[in-house]
């Protein structure tokens, strides 16, 4: 769902009993980057209170056509065209019905007059109000005026009938919004990312490794997937289930992370070095579990591990090559070097000296490097900013082919 990352939409909650999904669907929005403003209609305030959805959305919950404080602000007419698109979540057969006929009577119907954005309604209602003729004759006129209909799924009701008329469920109202945002940056592209930490192996059950929690390497596997690129994600162990529709292959070791980057890269547009790959390992492997001996100090030998961002940046099928700087001091002064040290078309910077970002958290602040150019991007989710650097990166791949 990155698509949402940066979105403005406007949820638009009708009176129904499927009101109380609508404050998951808010948080759910709201987790995927979108900017969420609600507005409820005065039958919806019957079955959730305005305070919980602004608690959720983080922004004052609009309730009158006729808000002086509003229109002061940020009025009717600002919120149409403020809005990116319009989801009416759940969607009553009476707003329906006053849609259709194009009331502008209260602020949600005002709205949807004003607005040029795209409009979307989760229908909810009990199923013999759904399958009435005049319900369904609404519906289809207002899918012939370019309003999406989701649903309504089928099942049991409040009112203990089964039957199409639910709301359907906010995760999967979600996936239909961002659905609605096809970027198409990187459509026709294949783009590899490696993910993670490795490990080097000491014995059977000792390694040395690092705190990558793979979580920026994913969330950039899944935004570059929204914006329709083919992607191959390579990934070291972590905690983290596989994205759905992408191919993901597990490694281990530094030398298994290079061997499946390599593979197939003649077919790949892109290659997005996320992963924290361990710099040395041992020069060899216990067979055995090594026991404690009597010595206070043991000495490892270590030897240097391949450079994968720089192998593939240096590959007679070169890429498009994006390396990551994570570093404790002097962040900026590194990763310049190692932009043009390992030939990168474009680094990313963070500092993972600091504890509310970088390693294990779900922040991150970065700066965008290239040879000509420096951004930074401010602290968000690293699903956030997995769009940003997404976008940024295709922007900057279409400039350099």
């Amino acid at each position: 769902m990155q698509r949402l990352t940066n979105r403005q939409i406007v949820l638009g909650i009708t009176g129904g009993i499927a009101a109380y999904k609508s404050a998951e669907l808010t948080r759910i929005l709201k987790g995927a980057g979108a900017d969420v403003r609600v507005v409820m209609t005065p039958a919806a305030t019957e079955f959730i209170t305005p305070l919980t959805l602004q608690a959720l959305s983080g922004n004052p919950v609009h309730l009158h056509l006729l808000d002086t404080e509003a229109e002061a602000g940020m009025g009717h007419i600002e919120l149409a065209k403020w809005a990116d698109l319009i989801l009416i979540a759940p969607a009553s057969a009476d707003f329906m019905a006053r849609m259709t006929s194009g009331h502008g009577n209260d602020l949600l119907t005002t709205l949807c007059l004003a607005t040029d954005a795209p409009i979307c309604l989760a229908p909810a209602m009990n199923q013999a109000m759904w399958r009435d003729s005049t319900t369904q004759e609404n519906a289809r006129k207002l899918e012939e005026r370019g309003v999406s209909l989701f649903g309504p799924a089928s099942g049991e009701q409040a009112c203990g009938d089964t039957g199409p008329g639910r709301m359907m469920e906010p995760l999967e109202l979600a996936e239909r919004t961002a659905a609605c945002f096809d970027r198409g940056l990187l459509t026709g592209k294949t783009v590899f990312i490696t993910a993670g930490p490795t490990r080097e192996p000491l014995d059977p059950v000792r390694y040395i490794s690092n705190h990558s929690s793979g979580k920026m390497g994913y969330a950039l596997a899944e935004a570059a997937q929204d914006a329709g690129a083919t992607v191959k994600l390579i990934s070291g162990p972590v905690n983290l289930p596989a994205p759905e529709r992408i191919e993901r292959v597990s490694v281990q070791s530094a030398d298994d992370m290079l061997t499946a980057s390599l593979s197939g890269l003649e077919q790949c547009d892109i290659f997005i070095a996320a992963a924290a790959v361990a710099d040395y390992r041992p020069t060899a492997i216990s067979e055995h579990k090594i026991k404690k001996g009597s010595e206070e100090i043991m000495e490892l030998h270590l030897v240097k591990n391949p450079d994968i961002v720089a192998t593939v940046a240096t590959h007679d099928h070169k890429p498009y090559t994006v390396g990551f700087a994570a570093e404790t001091q002097d962040v900026l002064s590194y990763a310049r070097g190692k932009l043009e040290r390992k030939h990168l078309d474009m680094i990313i910077a963070n500092d993972v000296s600091r504890s509310d970002i970088g390693f294990n958290s779900d922040e991150n602040a970065v700066t965008v490097v290239t040879s000509g150019s420096e951004q930074e991007l401010p602290q968000a989710s690293k699903r956030q900013l997995a769009g940003q650097l997404i976008e940024k990166i295709a922007q900057s791949y279409h400039l350099t082919r």
